[in-house]
């Protein structure tokens, strides 16, 4: 078991595809269906919202409605902040590292058809990058789950399993991207890994705000003002693996990497 997690996080080629996966994650937290409701989800989870506090809670799912405020002179602490946005990051992981779980196993289970399966998972992420890029309107449209939880600490994780089910729609061009690498691993435990990946690059900037960091703050205002730019580098992002995949480029710089490790001796005990 313990080599097996060695050879996870010391496996050259798998952590590329993981910084990817991070990225997409980050590009998810950026997406215009997720940053908008980062305050409202927050005071969800510390049970601020309806106890007369001034914030933001989030608007009911697929209603298009933005965030409304409610009033309140109480102030959660930092620590409950950090712990439900925890539990909700928590929450959201258990659905998405599941996905891609059953992804890689699915990998290895069709293994001689993966290389031509791949090629499609490729074109796929392509059209969904251009959908990013506001060139194919239908994929613009999102459906989102309405359920919610308590409000406070105690349905933090399972508001994350509303948010993981229900935004998954949402969520579906990076996801799509991060399921098509967690494919091409062909393997359950990398395909677990690059879900986990994923959701760091999603989860994190959660947790930041939560801990009142300036700087995370001001990203979050400056990600907001210029989302229509971060979504279109997200869009060239997943284009740019798209690519890779259709041409088999992704592949052949795997295995140059596992190559050059094995030569250089730095990948003695990850898995050829």
């Amino acid at each position: 078991m313990a080599e097996g997690v060695t050879d996870l996080v010391t496996d050259g080629p798998l952590l590329v595809a993981a910084a990817v996966a991070a990225l997409a994650g980050l590009i998810s937290f950026a997406s215009p269906c997720v940053l908008p409701l980062v305050p409202g989800y927050l005071s969800y989870v510390t049970g601020l919202v309806g106890t007369g506090a001034r914030t933001s809670s989030p608007a009911p799912a697929g209603t298009g409605q933005v965030a409304t405020a409610v009033r309140t002179d109480e102030r959660p602490s930092r620590g409950r902040m950090v712990a439900g946005a925890l539990l909700f990051v928590l929450g959201f992981t258990l659905v998405f590292v599941t996905i891609s779980t059953a992804v890689g196993g699915l990998g290895r289970l069709l293994l001689q058809h993966n290389d031509a399966i791949t090629r499609v998972l490729g074109v796929v992420t392509i059209v969904v990058g251009l959908g990013f890029l506001g060139w194919l309107p239908l994929l613009q449209r999102t459906a989102r789950l309405s359920a919610r939880p308590a409000v406070g600490l105690a349905g933090a994780p399972l508001l994350g399993v509303v948010f993981g089910l229900g935004w998954t729609p949402c969520l579906g061009p990076t996801l799509s991207a991060v399921n098509s690498l967690a494919f091409t691993e062909a393997n359950p435990g990398r395909g677990a890994f690059l879900g986990v990946a994923y959701c760091l690059g999603l989860g994190v900037p959660f947790v930041l705000v939560a801990l009142g960091a300036r700087w995370a703050v001001g990203a979050t205002s400056f990600l907001r003002t210029h989302a229509r730019t971060v979504t279109r580098v997200g869009g060239v992002v997943l284009i740019g693996v798209g690519l890779m995949l259709v041409t088999g480029a992704w592949t052949e710089l795997m295995q140059w990497l596992r190559g050059w490790l094995a030569a250089t001796g730095l990948g003695e005990g990850a898995p050829l």
